[in-house]
């Protein structure tokens, strides 16, 4: 197989210690020609939805790539390592719902396997540190040109671990949508498609009682307004300008946020 020229690298280990630094050391004893992309490695720890979502937002803009993913509170005990093949790239990481989105953003899943083949690994596998020693080998040997069936066993992809689907719901004028993320900027990004915005006007409620209004670009509302507008992810998203939207709301993601006409 020709491999990939290119590895994106998403995870939750911060870059304060030695993790991110030493999954970069393991891909490079195997494949040192490979370039790697690093996607965030600012994910809130263990936060995997949070994950699934960067990752599936950033995914089908990057090259054709080996998606290396870890955010993986589940490490150490039975859950399965995968890969997943897709129109567009292969994604290596834990079977706990953060590659689905994802695999779903780049065509569809293919094919699945199991990530068992011990001859992969670098040196002894840490219970806590698989990112490390199984998924980045891993990673850098797909890259490399390695076949996902040579990972392990084909895995039914219906049996793969999903997420919950997150809560929209559209209305005659109103729609309900759950927080997905809150960027460093403080916007609130809703599970719903920016599409679910053409019914409700230009003048909006949020959550019952914080005037806003609909737009496409912060300077649409003045200083300290509140701005609804779909955005870079054609996703439904809540921002202040030159303010905080998650500060004025009061909300996390995993919350419900209510936008109606006035």
């Amino acid at each position: 197989m020709a491999g990939y020229g290119w590895i994106s690298f998403t995870t939750d280990y911060g870059t304060f210690d030695g993790f991110v630094a030493a999954c970069h050391g393991s891909i490079a004893k195997i494949a040192p020609d490979i370039k790697v992309i690093d996607v965030t490695h600012h994910v809130p720890p263990a936060d995997v939805n949070r994950g699934a979502a960067v990752l599936a937002q950033t995914a089908p803009h990057l090259p054709a790539s080996v998606h290396l993913a870890v955010v993986d509170p589940g490490v150490g005990t039975a859950r399965r390592g995968v890969v997943l093949t897709t129109p567009s790239g292969l994604l290596v990481g834990p079977d706990n719902g953060l590659l689905i989105w994802a695999a779903e953003a780049l065509g569809g899943i293919n094919a699945a396997h199991e990530l068992i083949n011990s001859d992969w690994v670098l040196g002894d596998v840490s219970r806590t540190f698989h990112g490390r020693d199984v998924f980045a080998p891993a990673a850098a040997r797909l890259a490399a040109g390695a076949a996902p069936e040579q990972a392990g066993p084909a895995v039914d992809p219906d049996g793969l671990t999903r997420l919950p689907n997150p809560v929209v719901t559209v209305g005659d004028g109103w729609l309900e949508a759950e927080v997905l993320t809150v960027d460093r900027f403080g916007n609130v990004q809703l599970a719903a498609e920016g599409s679910a915005l053409s019914g409700l006007g230009t003048e909006l409620m949020v959550n019952g009682g914080v005037r806003a209004r609909r737009g496409t670009t912060f300077a649409d509302v003045n200083v300290g307004e509140l701005l609804v507008f779909a955005d870079s992810a054609d996703r439904v998203a809540i921002a202040v300008n030159n303010g905080r939207a998650v500060v004025l709301l009061s909300v996390i993601p995993g919350d419900i946020v209510r936008i109606a006409a006035r």
